[in-house]
């Protein structure tokens, strides 16, 4: 059976594809093209929206992204509603997204554990003994 996609999960899609369209070509700042929406959720009233993002590069220039995107909240807000129509536009509220910095956090470990050098394998001519490993 084909999921079931309720109205704020579609106004949360389309939010997440004009912010991104409208973060690369509107923002006024050399970095902005690295910002990357994530997902977005929408409260079932749509008046409010939470935006993950992420953004590939260093720390201070993470801290300067956020805050340019907290400065141009009530302009993305306003573009986003020249392009859906609803009857509020939700109030936005931009979260950093972790889960990436985690996920190649854990890509690196997996890569770094299957590159260790395997134990050697027993070779089977251990019989159980049928004494107890205490003694």
């Amino acid at each position: 059976m084909a999921k079931q996609f309720t109205r704020a999960d579609r106004v949360a899609q389309q939010i997440q594809r004009d912010l991104a369209t409208v973060i690369r070509a509107e923002l006024d700042h050399p970095q902005a093209s690295l910002i990357t929406i994530t997902d977005v959720e929408v409260t079932r009233d749509y008046s409010h929206a939470n935006v993950f993002y992420t953004f590939l590069g260093t720390e201070e220039q993470g801290k300067d992204i956020a805050s340019l995107i907290e400065r141009a909240k009530g302009f993305l807000r306003s573009q986003l509603a020249r392009g859906i129509s609803l009857y509020k536009m939700p109030e936005l509220h931009f979260e950093y997204d972790h889960s990436v910095e985690h996920g190649m956090t854990l890509s690196r470990l997996i890569d770094q554990a299957t590159s260790l050098p395997k134990a050697p394998e027993d070779d089977g001519d251990d019989e159980p003994t049928g004494k107890p490993l205490n003694g």
